[in-house]
């Protein structure tokens, strides 16, 4: 029989669901959630949230400016103009800290949420130490912060990662796929991204049924492209 013709998959929209309660917690990520449901009982004012891509620090954001109202920006989009907004919020949030930042601009912010006692979050995938930071007393903030770490899934987590990323996209896969998936993937979360959207857009173009099979053979291109 021939296999039914590809055609291109539409880009039908769908939202990942970022709640709190959508958020799946494990072993490797349970210190991130415990420290930001304290807030703003931090042990520090400053918290570095350090985790690897897709490991779902973006998750927790979302989810903690929504319940404490934070106000959130990149790192490379860090001015000193920004400083008095964010530190008048209820919270800071200073996202993707590895890809560079206004050093006096950090060092003013750390200041003035200290004294308007106020809590600054920043997340990275790297800790402070491998920012190349030069400002000798912005140094010495970062070395007071809280440091947490999310680590890559365990088998269980990454499992319920899977079930919910095919949800996202209102798909419904056999428990079979979802474990061939878990023995033969990295433990990344980005991975399980990447491979899920690879995954359906696959089955889309081929009209076909999600199977060990072609999740296998998206799974190989995916690991490839890395």
């Amino acid at each position: 029989m021939a296999e039914p013709p590809h055609q291109l998959p539409l880009e039908l929209p769908h939202e990942a669901a970022l709640s709190r309660e959508d958020f799946l917690v494990g072993g490797s990520n349970r210190a991130a959630l415990e420290i930001l449901e304290r807030w703003p009982d931090w042990p520090s004012p400053v918290v570095v949230l350090a985790g690897p891509v897709g490991s779902g620090k973006s998750h927790l954001v979302q989810a903690f400016q929504d319940e404490t109202g934070a106000v959130v920006v990149s790192a490379p989009d860090l001015t000193e103009a920004c400083v008095d907004t964010l530190a008048a919020a209820p919270a800071a949030v200073l996202e993707d800290a590895h890809l560079g930042v206004d050093e006096t601009a950090l060092f003013h912010l750390l200041n003035a949420a200290r004294q308007a006692g106020k809590t600054v979050l920043i997340t990275s995938r790297t800790w402070p130490a491998s920012w190349k930071i030069t400002l000798p007393d912005l140094v010495s903030r970062l070395r007071a912060a809280t440091p947490v770490e999310i680590l890559e899934p365990d088998d269980d987590l990454l499992r319920r990662v899977l079930v919910k990323l095919f949800a996202d996209r209102q798909i419904s896969v056999e428990r079979s796929v979802i474990d061939y998936l878990v023995v033969r993937m990295e433990r990344s979360l980005g991975v399980a991204l990447r491979a899920v959207e690879a995954i359906d857009r696959e089955a889309l173009a081929g009209r076909v049924k999600i199977t060990r099979p072609l999740a296998g053979r998206v799974l190989e291109n995916v690991h490839k492209g890395q």
